[in-house]
């Protein structure tokens, strides 16, 4: 968000520590979303330290949410170009979005498929003392029985 921590920012750039500090966002990460371009080129002290801005700190807090809500690079570049562009049309971002929540639906819908088949593949297992495991036998594709 962007607030009166941030407006306070504004008249003073601060370094990357700070930068991660008040969006949330590793310095690692700050320079990896920097090298993909979703941050411009930041600012520069003689010595060569970054120097980052309000506008920057916003940035890296909105794709720290973007990620948060499971966007990929791609999305997320696509989102700060329209987030940026004041002429962009709202069906713009809501095509991002609903394409994302559909994939979504799509990867819950298999994971508790996979949940599912892991539930029946521990209720089928004794865990006991023996050596037969219908749950390694499965991850191996051997059917159990015998010599399996």
């Amino acid at each position: 968000m962007f607030d009166a921590t941030l407006a306070a920012l504004a008249t003073q750039p601060v370094n990357i520590g700070a930068a991660a500090r008040h969006s949330g966002v590793s310095p690692k990460m700050v320079r990896h979303y920097e090298s993909l371009g979703l941050l411009p080129a930041v600012a520069r002290t003689d010595s060569g330290y970054r120097q980052y801005s309000a506008a920057d700190i916003h940035s890296l807090q909105f794709i720290k949410r973007a990620r948060d809500l499971g966007f990929s690079m791609a999305e997320i570049a696509e989102l700060m170009g329209l987030w940026h562009n004041r002429r962009r049309a709202s069906a713009s971002v809501q095509r991002i979005a609903q394409k994302h929540s559909d994939e979504l639906v799509q990867r819950i819908a298999a994971l508790q498929a996979m949940q599912r088949t892991l539930s029946q593949l521990i209720q089928g297992c004794r865990g006991d003392d023996r050596p037969d495991c219908p749950i390694l036998d499965d991850l191996a594709g051997h059917s159990p029985g015998p010599g399996s």
